[in-house]
């Protein structure tokens, strides 16, 4: 069974536990039948789950994964989140297989589509970027962590590789939540809107 809170209701206990109430119930972050923590830890700096999305592929809304959005502060605003100094992860359970071609296509159209001027983007670091990606199957979680010097990735915990480019590491997030993000729903479920 489907069940959604509230975005509003989601982000008061978010700021009540940033407060210390600790009123986490339970399935606040749940979305087609996939439950996401409420709170990320990244060593010592305690995150909290900003927005929740179902990413769905073609016409027929194939579902492929729920992603959660973690800061530090919670925000609705776009380019303040992109502009943070923060860490920032984005989590993804994903509930579909997806090969790794279609990983790499996917990504390489988004990076793409969001490098617009001034930015440049490293065709070394790209192609590098796509060979580091594989296939991801149903019941498996991709994380990525958002840090000022780079990104770093992890396929079910598992640490897979670091990117130590922050303009890089900024345009992945941008695939996400930037102005021209690859999926507009996503975007606004993940920023709380």
């Amino acid at each position: 069974m489907l069940r959604r809170w509230p975005r509003k209701r989601v982000m008061l206990f978010s700021v009540l536990g940033l407060l210390g109430f600790g009123v986490w119930p339970a399935g606040a972050a749940q979305l087609a039948g996939v439950t996401l923590p409420d709170i990320q830890t990244v060593g010592t700096t305690r995150l909290v789950l900003n927005g929740i999305g179902l990413r769905t592929y073609s016409m027929l809304g194939i579902h492929i994964y729920v992603a959660g959005l973690y800061l530090q502060q919670p925000s609705h605003d776009a380019d303040a989140i992109l502009d943070s100094p923060g860490i920032k992860v984005v989590q993804m359970h994903f509930v579909h297989n997806v090969g790794a071609g279609a990983m790499r296509g996917a990504w390489r159209k988004g990076l793409v589509k969001n490098c617009v001027a001034p930015c440049v983007l490293s065709q070394s670091r790209l192609a590098q970027f796509l060979a580091a990606l594989r296939p991801v199957s149903a019941g498996e979680d991709v994380t990525l962590e958002f840090r000022p010097d780079g990104a770093q990735a992890y396929y079910n915990g598992v640490s897979v590789g670091y990117i130590d480019d922050p303009a890089f590491a900024r345009l992945m997030l941008e695939v996400f939540i930037g102005q021209n993000a690859s999926v507009p729903v996503l975007k606004r479920e993940l920023l709380g809107n």
